[in-house]
């Protein structure tokens, strides 16, 4: 179908548009048209991401400038989902007669996802992928392969080398198997040809971290235009993404290797010293340069800004001490041992970065301006020593990135000393973290380069409190609530047991034998009355285990054995695939299954449970996190203290976010439906309830609010029996699907197309159902 919003032309690849999706893709253009940023909350299952990419793919082309989308998502089936979605789109605008022209829509993933190559892709780890790649790729082995014959370079590498980069990839849409596929056939690395080719790219769809990680980013978003169009999709973990990003944990193995790490550095150094003494002497003013051409990148805007490599460092000369490079590997070693002998204190230090500054220059005599320089200085003797095997020296980027980070910023972090892994160890293994507390740092440079940025998810409520954790206004912000024209969903709030005792995982009651009881009856009547998959949620792996323990003692499992089989998840990932390929095989053969799981776990985040998959999901509780963990309390407080929000406030809001994530996994479409049962007390407070997403809270109606369990079973039995009933697509024109008609009564204009492409149950771009790798 085709429509207008205000004067831009909207093609949309399905029959039927939602009226959410509608009123989405309008908030989508007043920020585009504002130049400013968003946040857009839209139900699950209601085609955000094909709403999303139809507004912005016809406001590209329509408009001069063909501005650019950078789509970031979370996982690679994401990313996969979108770029499928992009592609049947694009597909759908040349059916209809868009030009288009030159369109490029890729994908980037790391190497291990994308390497061709027949020995080095046999690989199963990351890192060991990429210290290969570059043992074949590194510039200074391709330069000694062209004068010794017996060097073993990359023939896919080699041959984008030989090509212009507008000459290496044609215009289409390439998801990754596509781009792999493409790689293969002509001879060309699929990793390096996304790299080369995403300046030209009209879309470009990558995780998280190649926005926000500074490590990353560096290396591949920092010469995008200021008019790109930045989206954040699956966002209400960006504030927990910014911050990890910007943390380090070092401990006493990651030293020992350090310490590794510098003697082969002194080694190479004094080596090189011998055989070629010119090219050290050369690197100073090459660092010197370096650092010089990145200010005036920024200053030209021409970049986006690193928060390890800020602005003022590149104003500053390179301290003398650290110059050559065998005082610099002196200098890390000193740095090193200081390390270590912070280690051996047997009791919690927390401390402030400057505090930690102070107490170095004390013992050890270094001062802060060398320190900022390390991540930058040990980059630059790397090259120049020509180490391609970047895994041995893994351990000391760390600690030169942690030296950076400590001694570029006053506020904002914490250094902290724990001597044992957790309360309950009696072995002493410590562990020094540099913990960030402010998740504006990372993602700063975003917001300040790029004049639209885009923070859309499911479960955003209570949206107010991200603009304070990441410090920026949004000239959009809406929530969006589900249209129905059957009520497809039924949240439920369990408070008691058939006995009367309150359910709760508040940790004076969770192990009381009657609570424990409690939740166990509700999992035995849930798996006799619901049909198919019932997907359970706890709030943490250790609660788990204790609850699954005694309803073992106490014959629960057996009695829900009778109904469905029973799988867990582990912290394992390739355990936990099998059990949730089990689950699936069981749930399509009709024998039914219970998936156990835990909040912020895998299957809470990237698994959808659609249709038989999931009638049900049962939130145990309410998934606080560990309140005594002492980066969490360092936390709260700088939140307190700098955006005025309360502890209580925060803790609630993330658990509720959590918990929003894991009931939306039962419902991916109108077509689609599923019981939300919230199993705990606390639910009925309309404090806690108000943090709900407005689309799951306007279904909370009194009669579903204060339910014990024979209550909610009646009301499920009910909710089934309804769902059973004949549903037909002409009930939901007009309420809850919008022809070209409609949109014209509600103050839009349509424009009748022929030969509309329909989804292929009639709905309104549901996001795609397949079963999904995620591990």
């Amino acid at each position: 179908m085709r429509f207008f919003i205000d004067d831009l032309p909207v093609i949309f690849p399905y029959d039927y548009v939602y009226p959410e999706q509608y009123q989405y893709m309008c908030g989508l253009k007043k920020s585009l048209d504002s130049r400013g940023h968003a946040m857009l909350e839209m139900p699950s299952g209601t085609g955000k991401t094909i709403s999303l990419l139809s507004l912005i793919i016809a406001y590209q082309q329509f408009y001069p400038g063909r501005r650019k989308l950078v789509y970031c998502s979370r996982t690679v089936p994401e990313i996969d989902k979108a770029l499928a979605e992009l592609k049947r789109l694009m597909a759908y605008r040349r059916s209809q007669g868009c030009e288009d022209k030159d369109f490029l829509g890729l994908g980037l993933t790391s190497r291990k996802n994308l390497c061709v190559h027949p020995r080095v892709s046999k690989e199963r780890k990351g890192t060991v992928v990429d210290a290969k790649c570059r043992q074949i790729t590194a510039s200074w082995v391709r330069n000694k392969a062209k004068t010794e014959g017996n060097i073993e370079v990359c023939d896919f590498f080699e041959k984008i080398q030989t090509l212009e980069s507008t000459e290496l990839l044609p215009s289409g849409v390439y998801t990754l198997d596509d781009l792999m596929d493409y790689g293969r056939t002509s001879g060309m690395c699929p990793y390096y040809l996304a790299r080369r080719v995403i300046p030209f790219a009209d879309v470009i769809i990558y995780s998280f971290h190649y926005m926000v990680d500074p490590k990353v980013a560096e290396m591949v978003s920092k010469e995008f235009e200021k008019d790109s169009i930045i989206v954040f999709d699956e966002a209400h973990n960006i504030d927990s993404i910014c911050i990890d990003s910007l943390s380090i944990d070092l401990n006493q193995r990651t030293l020992r290797a350090s310490t590794e790490s510098v003697e082969r550095l002194t080694e190479r150094v004094e080596e090189m010293k011998s055989q070629n003494s010119e090219k050290l002497r050369n690197e100073y003013e090459r660092l010197v340069d370096g650092l010089r051409d990145a200010l005036a990148a920024r200053e030209e805007d021409l970049i986006l800004a690193n928060p390890i490599l800020p602005d003022k460092v590149l104003h500053e000369a390179i301290p003398g001490n650290i110059r050559k490079a065998e005082h610099f590997v002196r200098f890390l070693k000193r740095f090193i041992e200081y390390l270590k002998a912070r280690m051996r204190v047997m009791h919690v230090v927390a401390e402030t970065t400057p505090s930690f500054l102070q107490h170095i220059k004390e013992i050890t005599y270094i001062e802060r301006k060398p320190l900022r320089f390390c991540a930058e200085r040990l980059a630059s003797l790397v090259r120049t020593l020509e180490i391609t095997d970047l895994e041995e020296y893994g351990a000391l980027a760390k600690v030169a990135a942690f030296a950076t980070l400590c001694a570029t910023y006053d506020t904002g972090f914490v250094v902290l000393f724990e001597p044992y892994e957790s309360d309950h160890s009696t072995v002493p293994n410590p562990v020094l973290h540099l913990a960030c507390l402010d998740a504006a740092i990372a993602i700063k440079p975003v917001f300040q380069r790029f004049h639209t940025v885009i923070i859309t998810s499911g479960t955003l409520s209570p949206m107010e409190m991200y603009p304070r954790m990441l410090n920026f206004v949004p000239v959009v912000q809406e929530s969006l609530t589900m249209t129905l024209a059957r009520q497809c969903f039924a949240p439920l709030v369990v408070t008691r047991g058939s006995d009367q005792v309150t359910m709760s995982s508040k940790f004076e009651v969770r192990n009381d034998p009657a609570v424990v009881r409690n939740y166990g009856n509700l999992l035995i009547e849930m798996a006799r009355a619901v049909p198919d998959g019932i997907v359970a949620f706890f709030p943490s792996y250790l609660y788990m285990e204790s609850i699954v323990a005694m309803w073992n003692e106490n014959g629960v499992l057996k009695d829900v054995w009778k109904h469905k089989l029973i799988f867990v998840e582990t912290p394992d990932a390739a355990e936990t695939s099998v059990a949730l390929q089990n689950y699936r095989t069981a749930c399509s053969n009709g024998r039914g299954a219970v998936l156990l799981s835990v909040a912020r776990g895998k299957v809470s985040e990237g698994i959808d449970f659609d249709h038989n998959y999931g009638r049900a999901v049962i939130m145990f509780g309410i998934p606080y996190q560990y309140t005594e963990s002492r980066i969490l309390k360092a936390r709260l407080e700088f939140m307190r203290e700098t955006h005025q929000i309360r502890e209580n406030d925060f803790l609630t809001f993330d658990a509720l976010r959590h918990a929003s994530q894991c009931i939306g996994r039962v419902l991916r479409g109108k077509t689609d439906y599923g019981l939300m049962v919230l199993a705990d007390k606390r639910y009925s407070r309309s404090d806690k309830r108000s943090k709900l997403p407005k689309w799951i809270n306007t279904c909370l109606t009194e009669t579903s609010l204060n339910l014990s369990t024979d209550m909610a079973v009646a009301l499920t039995r009910k909710f089934l029996n309804l769902m059973a009933q004949p549903f037909d697509m002409q009930s939901q024109l007009g309420v809850s699907m919008w022809a070209n008609d409609h949109i014209v009564q509600h103050g839009g204009r349509g424009d009748v197309v022929s030969d509309a492409v329909a989804a292929t149950d009639g709905t309104a771009g549901i996001e795609s159902m397949e079963v999904e790798e995620v591990f």
